[in-house]
């Protein structure tokens, strides 16, 4: 087989052949993980025939179809839109009809041959023409329904969505115009508090928001809040969540719920095994996911007894509301809540039920009729598992109004995880959608020098395409509900994505291509739809064409401290930083203050493995100790801090002077948002996570070491937050 023919499928398939990698080296995608990439999009690879025939194929296919299946333009742009016919067919009279989302219409006639002809093609003796027409009406932001019929046809000949976005992101006004803004980003299950069940619920959130506003935050950052697993609770990592459009009904607070108060109710939670098994998962340090799921999935189907007996089976406002989220849910939240009745099902049986990969044949799929029977059979389990996510998402527009009455700019900011897991809900119903033999990862770099799997299936950018862009559509609207700005991980995907072919080693990936500039269209839509600010984590293997892309669409860049680095090693101030980006001296994939500062993370890791020589973890050790002599020398020559934070490494400990020395010196720069990390207000040493382990480390379990009422009792807490404050103003005001 000739390199030519199998080049020529992977460039048509967006498979990035060269790169440049986090070194700044020139990098080659090895011919074998070309051939296995395309073989995981379907395509076979075996023979230069085969690979000819596919082409062809596709080719055909497209020809056949009159019209692309979605158009993304620009409110600026003079929309023009392509036609292909068969030769016979371009003489005639057509005449296109735009339907906006308000039913209006917008008529255009036209006679192909008229037009400019961009190309043509013969397939089976049939020769097939492509125009390029304009169209000549301005038309409103918003999804629109595009038909092209032929004159005196009332039937569509073809139709394709038409959507039209604006230049850039929604931007509040006050950060506009210069305001500059600090904020505390938060694992919300991390929260303890004298009320909750043992992991960070609504309510907290609300109180948090309260408190925080009280002393000069303007947005509370959140953790991804997707909806994970409730048969499996100990798959707990909110960036492998079962689905993206749904919320973790373990942040529910039962007691919130009304029909709580109920006697049938108190009865069990007042029992005395619940409240022992209560006060066990509140006092532990790591969150004990199972034992706190027992727990709220028992109050809560016997509080959803109570509100189903008495709202859900008459006809009352309660009923109205509920149906009508149901029906606004649509396929997604009913294929959800039957995925999640089918998983506790199996695992009662005791059958395998980790995901739908081991779910018995007949119920692989959402769309099998044995899952319509299932869901028949099991109607009332599933209204319950609805239930749920519409009291998540009625708690959840709670906490966001207190953040709004408080009058905070952004209020909360939510986060979009790059995918879902294998098991997931959402690749178990839209399986054509998820290229399941590959998972997204990165390619060695800095963070990861052994490059990184996460497990997480791709979406086929084709696939994406055909089905008119809808599944993105409805992740960047529902990520934005009840939020103020929505922080997207690992924002590449938008351009490219890091494929690991299964079995694969990381470093043996290769980029694909996904169409960026409609994905960031659609985004700058939704933002603008919901008022939601946006901020693109890019940090890891960054090409410069994607962060001035970022850049001239309103994204917000996501600056980390610790690696904005002048190639002397010293450190950037942070009033050089973009004033569009978000900056932040951590991560939840970083250590904390003082575990960074006394290597606690180094000495984990060795301690799990992660290091594959002593070289390795030596050569990191020096440069940990140069970086810490850089920062020192970086907030003296700042004056962000005073003489009681020593000037040489050697004899400099962290200490409570130091830990807020970084965090002031962060608030004076230019960036119009900086965040904050609670277990850095409360000094906290253990990592959340740790990068490249499973079970080696409690990830995504370990809580913060105070309760929530406690925190803001601190005077020192306040009076950092004062400080944080007022540097906020001054460095607005010297914008």
């Amino acid at each position: 087989m000739t390199n030519h023919v199998l080049q020529k499928l992977v460039e048509m398939r967006g498979i990035e052949t060269h790169y440049v990698d986090a070194w700044g080296k020139p990098t080659t995608i090895s011919e074998a993980s070309k051939a296995k990439l395309l073989n995981v999009l379907g395509y076979d690879t075996s023979s230069e025939e085969a690979i000819q025939a596919q082409l062809t194929q596709e080719a055909k296919d497209i020809w056949q179809s009159p019209l692309n299946p979605v158009q993304v333009n620009r409110e600026t742009d003079n929309i023009q839109f392509t036609v292909r016919l068969p030769i016979e067919l371009v003489n005639d009279n057509y005449t296109v009809i735009v339907t906006d989302e308000s039913g209006q219409e917008f008529r255009h006639s036209f006679i192909p041959v008229d037009q400019q002809l961009i190309s043509a093609a013969q397939f089976d003796e049939v020769e097939y023409q492509e125009y390029a027409v304009a169209f000549p009406h301005q038309l409103p932001l918003g999804y629109h329904n595009f038909a092209l019929h032929v004159d005196g046809d009332a039937q569509s000949l073809a139709d394709m969505r038409l959507i039209v976005a604006p230049q850039a992101c929604y931007t509040p006004k006050a950060i506009e115009q210069g305001k500059k803004i600090w904020g505390l980003s938060v694992q919300l299950y991390c929260l303890r508090s004298e009320s909750n069940w043992g992991v960070g619920d609504f309510s907290d959130l609300a109180k948090l928001i309260r408190k925080s506003a009280d002393v000069g935050a303007e947005f509370i950052g959140l953790n991804p809040i997707h909806s994970l697993y409730p048969a499996n609770p100990e798959a707990c990592s909110p960036y492998g969540p079962s689905s993206r459009r749904w919320l973790n009904y373990l942040y529910l607070d039962v007691s919130a719920i009304e029909g709580f108060r109920d006697d049938s109710v108190q009865r069990i939670v007042n029992d005395d095994d619940f409240q022992r098994k209560l006060q066990h998962v509140r006092e532990v340090e790591y969150i004990d996911y199972t034992g706190v799921a027992e727990l709220k999935l028992k109050a809560l189907a016997a509080v959803f007894e109570v509100y189903n007996h008495q709202f859900l089976s008459k006809n009352t406002k309660e009923n109205r509301a509920f149906k009508k989220f149901v029906d606004e849910g649509g396929e997604s939240l009913d294929m959800l809540a039957v995925y999640d009745v089918l998983q506790e099902k199996l695992k009662s049986e005791e059958k395998p039920s980790w995901g739908w990969p081991v779910f018995p044949d007949n119920v692989k799929e959402y769309h099998k009729p044995d899952v319509a029977k299932f869901k028949k059979a099991n109607s009332k389990r599933v209204k319950f598992y609805q239930f749920l996510q519409w009291q998540a998402a009625l708690q959840l527009a709670q906490a966001s109004k207190v953040a709004d009455d408080a009058g905070m700019a952004i209020g909360l900011y939510r986060d979009l995880a790059v995918g879902v897991s294998e098991g997931s809900a959402e690749i178990w119903g839209n399986k054509d959608l998820y290229c399941v033999n590959a998972s997204v990862g990165a390619p060695p770099d800095v963070l990861g020098p052994l490059g990184q799997n996460w497990g997480l299936p791709p979406m086929d950018p084709h696939k994406l395409y055909e089905q008119r862009y809808q599944p993105i559509i409805d992740l960047f609207s529902s990520n934005m509900a009840s939020s103020g700005a929505l922080r997207i991980d690992h924002v590449m995907a938008l351009l490219r994505l890091w494929w690991v072919v299964k079995g694969d080693h990381a470093r043996d990936g290769g980029y694909v291509y996904y169409p960026v500039d409609d994905l960031l269209g659609i985004l700058a839509l939704e933002s603008h739809r919901h008022q939601s600010l946006v901020i693109g984590e890019d940090l890891g293997t960054v090409p410069e064409e994607i962060r001035s892309k970022l850049a001239d669409n309103g994204v917000y860049s996501y600056r980390v401290f610790f690696f904005e680095q002048a190639e002397d090693g010293g450190f950037f101030s942070p009033s050089h930083y973009p004033v569009q980006s978000m900056s932040t001296l951590t991560t939840h994939d970083m250590p904390t203050l003082i575990g960074f500062w006394h290597c606690l993370d180094l000495q984990l890791g060795k301690e799990l493995g992660l290091y594959p020589t002593d070289e390795i973890l030596s050569t990191l050790y020096a440069d940990r100790h140069e970086n810490k002599q850089a920062i020192l020398d970086s907030l003296h020559g700042h004056h962000s801090v005073g003489d009681d934070v020593g000037r040489d490494v050697n004899h400099t400990a962290m200490s409570r002077a130091l830990n807020i020395g970084m965090q002031t010196h962060m608030a004076g720069g230019s960036s119009a948002l900086l965040s904050l990390q609670l277990e850095d207000w409360l000094e906290m040493d253990k990592p959340v996570n740790v990068p490249g382990t499973f079970n080696e480390y409690p990830n995504w379990r370990r809580k913060l070491s105070q309760n929530l009422e406690a925190i803001f009792d601190n005077e020192e807490i306040s009076q950092l937050a004062r400080t944080l404050t007022e540097k906020r103003k001054s460095a607005s005001t010297n914008k």
